[in-house]
């Protein structure tokens, strides 16, 4: 994209939290704890996200990944993931689908303007460019990432290692 903007969001400057600073230190067993009032966990949050990332980009790359039938599919049924290496893992695939999503931002025009194939009638309704699925799923992720940050903090583990806005 011919702007910093998308590179820059993706990676927690500006407005945004450092997704991956969000998550890097935070061990298995705290992925897995709740707050009173809010229906997720962390390792909840971030399989949703790996979930709809992995989708939207084989769906950037002309797959045909089927549509769930129902948002409950992208989330997790646990609370907690099944073991350390599990979590690991899944934050992992997360640093590598956000490491995608920045090659793909790289790409020349004539392919940010292409159209993404729908695989869900809804496609049809909204922009459905490389780019537009781009930003649709960075926008998806920072809501998403907003939402660790809370939870974090409602157990008192804010600011990450990496870094995070305290004020």
């Amino acid at each position: 994209m011919s702007d910093r903007v998308f590179e820059e969001l993706l990676h927690g400057k500006g407005a945004h939290a450092d997704p991956v600073a969000c998550i890097d230190d935070v061990a298995g067993e705290m992925a897995g704890r709740t707050i009173d009032g809010f229906p997720h966990s962390i390792w909840q949050l971030v399989s949703h996200m790996n979930y709809w990332t992995d989708y939207e980009i084989k769906r950037i790359a002309g797959d045909a990944p089927p549509y769930p039938d129902h948002a409950a599919v992208s989330w997790p049924v646990e609370a907690a993931p099944p073991s350390e290496k599990h979590w690991s893992d899944v934050k992992f695939a997360f640093s590598s689908l956000l490491q995608k999503l920045s090659t793909l931002a790289q790409s020349s025009p004539d392919v940010l303007t292409s159209e993404a194939k729908p695989t869900h009638p809804g496609h049809t309704k909204i922009a459905s460019s490389l780019q537009s699925v781009l930003w649709q799923t960075l926008v998806h992720n920072s809501y998403h990432v907003g939402q660790i940050a809370l939870i974090r903090r409602c157990l008192g583990a804010w600011p990450p290692r990496g870094g995070g806005d305290t004020w």
